[in-house]
């Protein structure tokens, strides 16, 4: 398919780009490796006439063991020294993204903004325009959930639930100045708006705190083909502990529902508990049940809904210290 027309713009610092944001009238798209972008322009999903690349900000490609610049590719998270040595569950999660080919080019900013899902909208014009079009792109009602308030389209990107375990926070520069979200506040309730960052807001960089350094952690994500898909269902957990009891615990689902889901309240109320089989079937049984998939991709909502049960089983076992 062909791409639609639209001004294609270059800047190279954070400032020039968002000035040029302010002669386009709200009709603009930032893009970055283009692999999300691009595919919904070509089907003509919510295009506009400019264009902003931001693959020349130098300021957006910093890495270190705190910081992780936005433009930062995929295969530089895959294959980083510091990463692999510090947080090796953000090179294991970003080598399952996608393709090699795609992580060449898909960025870390790109993931976590990553397009909500769903197949009543990622189809073509005409596809769509034969069903009746969606609440998402061109129509009026969500055809998941009948109504015309929210979209219930699927947010499947793969870093969101890692960063948030690991309690990092999203850096966002705009005309207004610089303003800090933790990751676990980021995103909303709406396949439309997606998050809280502003139209005319880049994601600058994701900072991570040192603690979080010490933490074991894993990702495991369920898809219909483990060569290059995105998650139907993802898993990410991270885990601090002392001898055999539990010191820390995160845990954060994506793919289910509108955003990824961090369960502060049950993993909290386990901190200080004896991690035994037992409780890992317990544990993993109670965020199963909090977990409401909706019909959106081609594995159905019940069996989404089993496999975080039995992914987070997996992951706990392989993090928890052998048994004295």
């Amino acid at each position: 398919m062909i791409l639609p027309k639209f001004k294609y713009h270059q800047p190279n610092t954070l400032d020039e780009a968002l000035s040029i944001t302010k002669d386009c009238d709200g009709d603009f798209d930032f893009i970055a490796g283009g692999t999300d972008v691009l595919p919904n322009y070509k089907n003509r999903l919510n295009y506009r006439s400019n264009v902003i690349s931001l693959t020349g900000i130098k300021e957006l490609h910093e890495i270190s063991e705190s910081i992780i610049g936005s433009l930062r590719t995929l295969v530089d998270l895959e294959k980083s020294p510091i990463l692999k040595e510090k947080y090796p569950v953000i090179s294991q999660a970003a080598h399952l993204i996608a393709t090699p080919l795609l992580r060449e080019a898909g960025t870390v900013g790109g993931n976590i903004l990553l397009d909500t899902r769903c197949w009543f909208f990622n189809q073509s014009y005409l596809w769509r325009q034969s069903k009746g079009f969606c609440l998402k792109a061109d129509g009026d009602v969500c055809l998941v959930v009948p109504q015309k308030e929210i979209c219930y389209a699927t947010y499947s990107g793969d870093l969101a639930p890692v960063f948030m375990v690991l309690d990092a926070t999203f850096h966002l520069a705009g005309p207004d100045g610089h303003r800090d979200v933790h990751s676990s506040k980021f995103f909303t309730h709406d396949g439309i708006t997606r998050n809280v960052k502003l139209p005319q807001e880049i994601l600058s960089h994701i900072s991570l705190p040192k603690k979080s350094q010490t933490l074991k952690a894993g990702y495991k994500k369920l898809r219909v083909r483990d060569s290059m898909d995105y998650p139907v269902m993802g898993t990410a957990v991270s885990l601090r502990m002392s001898k055999q009891t539990i010191k820390e615990l995160g845990i954060a689902v994506t793919g289910t529902g509108t955003t990824p889901f961090l369960f502060d309240e049950i993993t909290n109320h386990h901190i200080g508990d004896q991690l035994t089989g037992e409780l890992i079937e317990h544990i993993s049984h109670e965020i199963m049940e909090q977990v409401i998939p909706y019909r959106t991709v081609h594995f159905s909502p019940q069996y989404r809904k089993a496999m975080v049960g039995v992914f987070l089983q997996r992951i706990l076992t392989e993090l928890s210290p052998p048994s004295s």
